[in-house]
């Protein structure tokens, strides 16, 4: 027989937070889970004052500090990273929501229901698996996430060769991603095969595990623009399961420059100014047919490899080898005579 709330002599605490505790610890006892005995207990332990550190603040506060000031550190860098005015903008209004969302639970006010999985739309190499590596890490310190870590597929990793195989292996990944973050590429392959391809199978074991799981996993599809405009048409529950999707605009010849320092300082090199001069060109040059995206990030790091590789070929004819060698790339390092640079 279990006891009824209105039985139990518990003293109704002042604070919003320990009425919340009061109520869950009386709903313990109604549904039989727990003794009035253990009750009296997490209610003591629940009123008993909070341990002060040596700045006079409790452990709690002073761990709160501590976790803004790591999610401070994690929004730099995610304001460091060239471009995406946009899409850092809409990030810290994520962040913002998130936070409000759970001080309003927390003091025992109507909270909207915080559903983050989110669409990336784009083209390759323009930030958005280091955008979505950025949100797992703040989540997790927002602790909305357990863990925040990445887990990156793609069509192969979710989808089987035969029947029943398919949902065997979107499960293995939705566990490995379990605290953390599923980030789909090029999610839009998934439905690509109609209506008998393996690819339907996936969508359905991801929709389900998003409704069953919400608080467990953040989901993130990504792709190019028009293929992921297209990929959410095909099924119209989609669209309520994303409801935070973001552009990722291609770079701006500027911006890939910035881009180039940022990677040239990281690998201690720098360019004279007949290579920047060079380089500055490349950027700027029209797309042709056949050519990687001109307005991204990785078009830049293969640039910059070669023409390492190329000063390594250079320098290895060179008597002499100065720091500044080895630091210096030359206009004629970053030509490359198939690709007409």
């Amino acid at each position: 027989m279990t006891t009824r709330r209105t039985d139990l002599p518990l003293r109704r605490p002042e604070t919003p937070g320990l009425a919340n505790r009061l109520d869950e610890i009386s709903e313990w006892l109604e549904q039989g889970k727990i003794r009035p005995a253990q009750a009296f207990h997490l209610l003591s332990e629940a009123e008993r004052p909070a341990a002060t550190t040596a700045s006079g603040a409790t452990a709690e506060e002073d761990e709160e500090r501590a976790r803004a000031r790591r999610i401070d550190e994690i929004m730099k860098e995610l304001h460091g990273l060239v471009g995406l005015a946009k899409v850092k903008r809409l990030v810290q209004e994520i962040r913002a929501f998130t936070e409000i969302q759970q001080r309003r639970k927390k003091e025992g006010l109507a909270a909207e229901p915080v559903v983050l999985h989110m669409v990336f739309k784009g083209n390759p190499g323009t930030g958005k698996t280091t955008v979505a590596r950025i949100i797992g890490r703040v989540f997790k310190e927002m602790g909305v996430l357990s863990k925040g870590h990445l887990v990156e597929v793609e069509r192969a990793d979710l989808v089987g060769e035969y029947i029943g195989h398919t949902a065997q292996k979107t499960r293995e990944q939705l566990k490995r991603a379990q605290g953390g973050v599923l980030f789909i590429d090029e999610a839009y392959s998934l439905a690509r095969g109609g209506e008998k391809d393996f690819g339907k199978e996936s969508i359905d074991v991801l929709v389900k595990t998003m409704e069953d799981q919400r608080d467990q996993l953040l989901i993130i599809i990504a792709g190019y623009l028009r293929e992921m405009e297209w990929f959410m048409s095909q099924n119209p529950g989609l669209k309520s399961r994303f409801p935070i999707q973001l552009e990722f605009p291609d770079y701006t010849s500027f911006e890939l420059l910035q881009i180039a320092d940022v990677m040239l300082a990281q690998r201690q090199y720098r360019l004279s100014p007949d290579a920047r001069g060079v380089l500055e060109s490349r950027l700027s040059r029209p797309y042709l047919p056949g050519e990687d995206n001109p307005g991204n990030a990785r078009q830049v790091r293969n640039l910059l490899e070669h023409a390492i590789r190329r000063q390594a070929m250079r320098l290895v004819t060179q008597g002499r080898i100065t720091r500044d060698d080895l630091m210096l790339l030359m206009a004629s390092d970053l030509f490359d005579g198939e690709a007409g640079l």
